[in-house]
């Protein structure tokens, strides 16, 4: 399964494989030179493949639970550390950010239903997703959703060097639910979440989370 958001890259992709085989069977017309042939086709695929991993977008239905706040990304937790958040809440918060590489399924996913306070889009840099001002420079969205258990929670997507366009579904005054698609980052970056002080937080520092499945915070 397929994202949509890849739809026309897909088709384009397709299309030029197809017709890079059939001219590089037509051109290649001596045995000698087969090999050339076969690099061509194979180069080709590899990187096809790797269009259709990029924009997959695996069914992970789950049943929404008002008391967790699970992962919107996949990738691996890069920061868990006491910031001061600027934008929206202008006060010192707990960051979580999760890195996605090119290789990683890159939905994102509402990580708790409720309603959308806030949603900004933010031109800007393509610094790499790892840079400490990444952040606050580079190209991103920031929504905030008000849920029943934990209040606001802000998330944010960011472009990296690579990326070069972020989807953001997310609408003021609308309500969303847990796991529901809330945009897509094309090709590798990151996802900041910011909660209150002292929130306990259930994963660690290099733990490769899952979107829809991995619990960032929870409530008894």
């Amino acid at each position: 399964m397929f994202h949509k958001e890849g739809g026309k890259i897909i088709l384009i992709a397709t299309s030029a494989t197809v017709v890079i085989f059939l001219l590089s069977h037509k051109l290649v017309t001596t045995p000698s030179m087969l090999w050339v042939e076969k690099s061509i086709q194979i180069i080709t695929l590899i990187f096809l493949i790797l269009i259709l991993q990029f924009f997959r977008n695996p069914n992970r239905k789950i049943v929404p639970n008002e008391k967790v706040v699970l992962a919107p990304v996949d990738g691996k937790v890069v920061v868990i550390e006491e910031v001061y958040e600027e934008e929206y809440f202008k006060d010192k918060r707990l960051q979580v950010s999760i890195f996605m590489s090119p290789i990683n399924v890159h939905v994102t996913r509402y990580c708790v239903s409720g309603k959308i306070k806030f949603s900004k889009y933010h031109p800007g840099k393509y610094l790499v997703a790892w840079h400490p001002k990444a952040s606050t420079e580079n190209e991103r969205t920031t929504v905030v959703i008000e849920s029943k258990e934990f209040g606001e929670i802000l998330y944010r997507q960011i472009a990296g060097a690579l990326a070069r366009r972020i989807v953001n579904y997310a609408v003021e005054g609308t309500q969303v639910t847990q796991g529901d698609d809330a945009g897509f980052i094309k090709f590798g970056s990151r996802v900041d979440m910011f909660f209150p002080l002292g929130t306990k937080i259930d994963v660690q520092l290099q733990q490769n989370a899952v979107g829809n499945q991995t619990v960032i915070t929870s409530k008894a």
